[in-house]
């Protein structure tokens, strides 16, 4: 009897032990892993975390010059613009009109293999000719406009070069988040292949920008706090895994450290088509709209907020010969509430060209059903 209560004592004893042994090795493993994360976490300041990314896509960062002929007269001294020297002698001193150029530099970044090489509209607006430094070539390539976007201020630049080129690859600017880790890379002021580095600062941006002809005017920007200087236009912006969350676009002139950039998903389905078509075909209403506010709720007395306002309708556009106008607030598209501005630029861009749309909208107070056509969406609007 006794042998038999020790060797139960001495079983419940292993039991104990085993369990003890099994908390304790879960219980170093659980440390470890917390100390791993921690260990990665710092790994950003301990390590050259950002020097690696900046070295790995490098040779997928180019310099983009465009140059503009400009039509002009040699300047002549004052006396052969007198009146009276011109009653004898005529115009014969004139110099006739000679070409200039003008220059005009960015940034852009490889996307695919067989040359396609994003960039801003407004880097490469009405350039005569356009070239791209590259990486590992002694002389900057020629390159011709696939395709560019006024309003979203995007191009796509073709070059064609034997020389294996670096696509830096697209990541999901869907996901990003206020605080995150931003890389910005470019040629500001021509100081080529510039690294800065900072944080997210906000999303969904709405800015304006004055441009020779009036106003550019971006919807959804990230807002980050890198250096983002003149000649960083047109650059990727990265996350810490070294893909392109961003296209580095404008810098507020009222603060420091105030930059922005156009979500990387903008261009993602432009590169697609041109992979896949060889051409671009964008749906298009031919709207400004503005979300409403709590001002134009009170003017045009509103019952609530939910619909969006129709600022401007294009000439010539599919929403034109569909009958919209200008104050008309779109309260639903086929039968969906719309409740602000992301909801129908998302129906619009699901549409395919061709495809029939019907609109509700609000006029002068009265209840109106419109119905129109997708189109394609002019490059130069």
């Amino acid at each position: 009897m006794y042998s038999l209560i020790r060797g139960t004592k001495k079983k419940v004893a292993i039991s104990i032990m085993t369990v003890f042994l099994f908390f304790a090795v879960a219980g170093v493993g659980f440390q470890s892993q917390v100390l791993a994360q921690a260990e990665n976490q710092q790994n950003i300041y301990a390590t050259n975390h950002f020097a690696d990314i900046a070295s790995k896509v490098d040779d997928g960062v180019v310099k983009v010059t465009s140059t503009i002929k400009m039509q002009g007269t040699q300047q002549l001294p004052p006396m052969f613009e007198d009146p009276y020297f011109r009653f004898f002698f005529g115009d014969q001193f004139q110099q006739p009109e000679q070409p200039r150029e003008r220059q005009g530099f960015g940034s852009g970044f490889i996307v695919s293999k067989d040359g396609y090489v994003v960039t801003n509209q407004h880097v490469i607006d009405g350039a005569d000719e356009i070239r791209v430094s590259i990486n590992g070539i002694e002389e900057p390539v020629k390159a011709k406009v696939a395709w560019s976007d006024h309003s979203l201020d995007l191009a796509v630049l073709k070059v064609e070069t034997d020389k294996e080129l670096s696509p830096i690859p697209l990541g999901d600017s869907d996901q990003l988040r206020p605080g995150e880790w931003a890389i910005a890379i470019g040629n500001p002021f021509g100081f080529e292949h510039t690294v800065t580095v900072g944080v997210i600062s906000a999303l969904g941006r709405p800015i304006q920008i004055p441009e020779s002809g009036g106003v550019r005017t971006y919807q959804n920007l990230i807002q980050l706090d890198a250096a983002i200087n003149p000649g960083n236009s047109g650059g990727p912006l990265l996350n810490i895994d070294g893909e392109v969350i961003g296209i580095n676009t404008a810098v507020s002139r009222q603060g420091q450290g105030i930059g922005f950039a156009i979500p990387a998903n903008e261009i993602k389905g432009i590169i697609k088509q041109l992979k896949e078509e060889g051409e671009v075909t964008q749906p298009w209403l031919g709207i400004a709209f503005s979300q409403i506010s709590p001002q134009m709720k009170e003017y045009f007395n509103l019952e609530n907020k939910q619909g969006v306002m129709v600022i401007e309708v294009y000439p010539d556009s599919p929403a034109e010969k569909a009958g919209l106008q200008a104050y008309d607030i779109i309260k639903e598209v086929d039968q969906e509430e719309i409740d602000n501005l992301k909801e129908i630029s998302e129906i619009i861009k699901d549409k395919k060209v061709g495809d029939k749309i019907m609109l509700k909208v609000i006029r002068n107070g009265n209840t109106k059903i419109i119905f129109g056509r997708i189109g394609n969406k002019p490059h130069d609007v």
